[in-house]
């Protein structure tokens, strides 16, 4: 029995096979591109450490992608074949696997909260829990999960400062700007890679609506994420986000031609990021070329998915960008049928706010502003069950903003920007501004008529 560089007691025997371990645990927290790699030479030499094998499995799982459910199956089968020489923290994670495969990411977390209770250090435990709840939309448990153990994180503690960086996004996503600002800054401070921070202090100049001191906070700190996966792709999609919030549309371009869209990948991160980005350009009024071809080409062939609702939406707005009501109405009735079936807590989430929103946006690449507005406004209170960050559930904010503009819904959108400056602390970014200002004008109109909010 050797420790982890947690110390947290691990089943491995061998000094190798534990430092590759240890190097896995690390890329994670970091978000490094050489975690793969390490986990790979870690199970060549060790196939029988069953934490290892559940781990990849989880890692699988949280890329949404149905064609590599697969694997994720064959991980947790040589988990369970070596669940007998597992040690008791080590076979929690197997359970987290299984329940994850059966429809039940909300069982894998408590599996994981079941581990830290025992084990408040085990870092890896709090990263697992912090990302299946980053993809559930559950905020406000991010950030319990995360103030429960951050007392036993000492500062020798290896993983300090990556458990602030997740800190600081849980602060961030609960509203506490301040608080988030100044941790996330602590932990690029004691662990200069960590990405994830760095981002969540991006993520509050995006929410108080400080375009330019995001911009400045960024610049020069472009090492904390030229080693990540492709989460790298996410932060310089923040560093686009800002130069759209300063109306510089060039360099909005310029960044998804060479940073964003460098690899075309069909990851739905990275189409994620992609397909908001244009979907903002557009209603921005910015001529994009021919970029929707290239994103809806690899959605067209993602339709039949099905793993996460978050991914959906965001494969459906390429195809609406595209023009492609085919492949768009085949991805919206799959998302129905997902939901009639209710066989698993994602189906439960293409249900609720999944069906409505697929309605809304496919509705809104027709021309039919007042439906599109009528299924988005409606779907809104259910908008943080679909996962990820507000900064990204943001674009779907805006397609129902300027859907009712659209459909002269001026008291009902005027509202909805009144609820988003709320939500952000009072704060307007230069969208809202510019939407408020669309509003003064239309209500000043000739025989312009206010439509009561309902």
């Amino acid at each position: 029995m050797m420790q982890d560089i947690f110390g947290q007691d691990t089943s491995l025997t061998d000094a190798a096979a534990l430092e590759n371990w240890n190097a896995v645990q690390m890329g994670v927290l970091s978000h490094a591109a050489a975690a793969p790699t390490h986990l790979g030479a870690l199970l060549e030499a060790a196939p029988e450490f069953a934490l290892a094998q559940a781990a990849k499995g989880m890692f699988v799982l949280l890329l949404g992608r149905a064609e590599l459910m697969q694997a994720a199956h064959d991980a947790y089968a040589a988990a369970k074949a070596a669940e007998d020489g597992a040690l008791p923290r080590e076979r929690h994670y197997i359970s987290a696997l299984g329940a994850w495969l059966e429809g039940r990411p909300s069982a894998a977390i408590a599996e994981m909260e079941t581990v830290l209770r025992n084990h408040p250090e085990d870092a890896l435990a709090m990263k697992l829990s912090h990302a299946i709840r980053f993809i559930l939309g559950d905020s406000a448990g991010m950030r319990r999960s995360i103030e429960r153990v951050l007392p036993a994180y000492a500062p020798e503690h290896a993983g300090r400062g990556y458990l602030l960086g997740c800190h600081a996004f849980s602060l961030e996503e609960t509203g506490a700007y301040d608080l988030a600002d100044a941790t996330g800054r602590q932990a690029l401070w004691m662990a200069p890679d960590d990405a994830w921070g760095l981002h969540a202090v991006a993520h509050v100049h995006d929410m108080t609506g400080n375009s330019r001191a995001g911009l400045d906070w960024l610049t020069g700190r472009e090492e904390a994420w030229a080693h990540c996966n492709n989460f790298r792709y996410h932060v310089w999609w923040h560093k686009a986000l800002m130069h759209l919030d300063q109306g510089q549309s060039e360099q909005v371009l310029a960044l998804y031609d060479h940073e964003i869209r460098k690899d075309k990948t069909d990851d739905y991160r990275d189409i994620s990021n992609a397909t908001s980005l244009l979907m903002r350009l557009e209603l921005e009024g910015v001529a994009i070329g021919d970029r929707w071809e290239e994103l809806a080409e690899l959605c067209a062939n993602r339709t039949e998915d099905g793993c996460l609702i978050f991914a959906d939406l965001h494969y459906l707005l390429a195809l609406v960008g595209d023009d492609r009501k085919l492949e768009a109405g085949q991805l919206v009735q799959r998302i129905h049928a997902d939901a009639r079936r209710g066989a698993s807590e994602s189906d439960a989430r293409m249900a609720t706010p999944g069906c409505g929103l697929a309605l809304g946006l496919e509705a809104f690449g027709e021309g039919n502003y007042s439906e599109a507005f009528g299924y988005l406004a409606t779907g809104r209170s259910s908008l943080q069950l679909a996962g990820g960050s507000h900064a990204q559930r943001d674009v779907f904010e805006r397609v129902t903003i300027d859907a009712g503009l659209r459909a002269g819904r001026l008291d009902a959108v005027e509202a909805i920007l009144n609820e988003r400056r709320a939500q952000r602390g009072g704060a307007e970014d230069s969208y809202a501004q510019a939407r408020r200002a669309l509003i003064t004008a239309g209500r000043g109109a000739p025989g312009a008529q206010s439509v009561p909010a309902e």
